[in-house]
């Protein structure tokens, strides 16, 4: 009978191997690393589930030891063979002993990168640098990450919408925006979801959130921003105040946490050397003007752009003194000052100087922003006015609070942030698929 009539094992996954001992199995996957030597021949595959060892024995198969020498680390290869138990290989204490193998694409030589290049080299040719375990794990994590914040959301009533992303009109600013051309007019990519998920609110919907692409002009050089990233957002009706909105995060985090944790949190731990720990609940809240006689006495020196806020090193100080006081990695620091918020953002009875709005601070980097919005059409009028904000540009947001809307509040996260602090990563390049930065386009 010819060889028309011989089927082919179905393919299994490296991470699966270990329970098929004993079989004829097919497996595919890169080619990690090669060691051809004079009597025997060793193969490191590897998928997305892991490594395995494949060895071949040069007299026992003539003419499979010169295709396994034509191969080429990278390279994208099929492979048959039977597992067997091999107490003294590392890679799990077995190995595929090779019986055919199909080169199915030839990795050019040498690669361009290795483990060891640099970042911008690294992401120059990101879905090589991608195979690398340690680059895998990072976005599985995310994934695991977000699907827990969504479903802790879906669970509590959250509609997820999708807004518009090309906008007919800038922010209330008209700054660290990106200008498109449309149809001979100009558009405008959308900084958040901001409005559209207030005017959700106003239509009716009680919870509503969404995970999208952000886009920020914002020519930032430094480890935590990026011109385009992925924001969750969402947003709450008829809340008694913005504590609400924080009570809301914090449990979320904390039930995503734990999710990844339990889920991932030994492999998270022997490839970043992290140790996931769940925050306790409730965070640390700290009004701003206290977080910042708290940093003075510690010394702290803040730069021109914090004369009312925190920069980069102010957040990395409160963080460090919230630690030694509470033990805490994450602190809410509230109640901004006006100049420092949206004309949207509501202001107490008690202060009209301060805004009902936080910063939540994860071990030194702020990773949202959230508040109780204002929803009386005549007290956001008068505010937009106090900012100088023309309203004709954004007369569609401004008028869905001229026909009944609840008090609401919400918050908008960055997504890759959050990675890179649950993984300690030392840049938001890390913890981006493909980053995107004033100096960076392509791939």
């Amino acid at each position: 009978m010819g060889d028309e009539g011989r089927q082919e094992p179905a393919r299994v996954l490296v991470g699966q191997l270990g329970s098929r001992v004993g079989d004829q199995v097919r497996v595919c996957g890169w080619v990690q690393t090669l060691r051809l030597q004079r009597r025997m021949q060793f193969v490191v595959l590897r998928d997305e589930t892991g490594a395995v060892q494949l060895t071949n024995r040069r007299e026992l198969r003539p003419g499979l030891d010169q295709q396994l020498d034509a191969l080429t680390v990278g390279s994208a290869v099929a492979l048959t063979g039977r597992v067997v138990d091999a107490p003294q290989v590392k890679l799990g204490g077995i190995e595929v002993l090779v019986d055919s193998v199909d080169l199915v694409s030839t990795a050019e030589q040498p690669l361009p990168i290795a483990e060891t290049s640099n970042i911008d080299l690294r992401l120059d040719w990101r879905f090589l640098d991608l195979r690398a375990p340690r680059q895998h794990l990072t976005f599985v994590v995310g994934d695991l990450f977000e699907q827990s914040m969504r479903s802790f959301l879906r669970a509590r009533r959250f509609t997820e919408l999708h807004t518009p992303k090309l906008m007919g009109a800038a922010s209330e600013s008209g700054a660290e925006v990106f200008r498109v051309d449309y149809f001979g007019s100009s558009a405008y990519l959308a900084q958040s979801p901001q409005f559209y998920k207030q005017m959700a609110i106003a239509a009716g919907f009680d919870r509503v959130m969404e995970v999208g692409p952000v886009f920020r002009a914002e020519p930032s050089f430094t480890s935590r921003h990026a011109t385009e990233f992925t924001g969750l957002d969402l947003e709450m009706a008829w809340i008694d105040s913005v504590d609400d909105v924080m009570r809301m995060e914090e449990e979320m985090l904390a039930a995503a946490i734990a999710a990844v944790r339990d889920s991932l949190g030994k492999e998270i731990e022997e490839t970043f050397g992290v140790s996931l720990a769940v925050p306790a609940t409730p965070f640390p809240r700290l009004p701003l003007a206290e977080a910042r006689e708290q940093l003075f006495q510690a010394g702290w020196q803040p730069g021109e752009r914090a004369s009312e806020d925190l920069d980069g090193e102010g957040e990395r100080l409160l963080s460090k003194l919230v630690a030694d006081k509470f033990g805490h990695q994450f602190v809410f620091v509230t109640d901004y000052p006006v100049s420092v918020r949206p004309f949207y953002h509501m202001r107490p009875d008690g202060d009209p100087t301060v805004t009902s709005s936080f910063d939540l601070i994860w071990n030194g980097l702020e990773v949202t922003t959230g508040a109780q919005r204002e929803h009386r059409y005549d007290v956001l009028v008068a505010q937009a006015a106090e900012k100088g904000i023309p309203l004709e540009p954004i007369s569609h947001y401004v008028s869905c609070f001229r026909y009944g809307c609840p008090p609401h509040g919400g918050l908008g996260i960055g997504v890759s942030r959050l990675l890179m602090k649950l993984l300690d990563l030392p840049s938001i390049r890390e913890a981006t698929l493909f980053f995107r930065g004033p100096n960076r386009l392509t791939p």
